[in-house]
């Protein structure tokens, strides 16, 4: 059983370093090129994996950021280095299995929650509800495992008392 909750615990690190690398890259491509140079990157990389350069999403991706100035793409791109340097954090921790880095997951993952939510309520779609369920399990998971952890600790402590 052990051995499963560590698997489970590895799998949201390997998760957070993923999400870091995502958002380090995306970072640096704002940062470096700015949003003319990202949009043609950005449809370079979606010809590149095959996915329909013409789609809708990559339409309105590529007009929004054609819109931003170039004082709020610096913005967004320094946000985006600051929250993969969290997640870096969180999954680096993870992997070594501190307590730490648990507890710091439950509050980054829960703290976005509220904004899943929201969101939920603007525009419905499934993968925003994939991704609530998913953050919102990560954080159940995280919480049970540490209560858990306590306890046992706690039992532990007091049989050596009694014995």
């Amino acid at each position: 059983m052990a051995a499963n909750r560590d698997r489970v615990l590895l799998l949201i690190g390997v998760f957070k370093l993923l999400k870091a690398a995502l958002l380090t890259m995306t970072g640096l491509a704002v940062l470096v090129l700015l949003p003319e140079g990202v949009a043609a990157y950005l449809q370079c990389a979606v010809s590149f994996v095959g996915v329909a350069p013409g789609g809708q999403l990559l339409g309105r991706l590529t007009q929004r950021l054609l819109a931003l100035d170039e004082k709020t793409a610096r913005h967004l791109g320094a946000l985006a280095l600051v929250y993969a340097g969290v997640f870096l954090t969180e999954g680096v921790g993870l992997l070594l299995r501190r307590r730490w880095a648990e507890w710091l997951t439950v509050v980054v993952t829960a703290s976005f929650i509220p904004f899943e939510i929201y969101e939920l309520a603007v525009r419905f779609g499934p993968g925003k509800v994939a991704t609530l369920i998913l953050n919102a399990a990560v954080a159940i998971y995280l919480v049970a495992r540490r209560l858990r952890d306590r306890r046992s600790a706690n039992e532990t402590r007091t049989v050596r008392k009694v014995g």
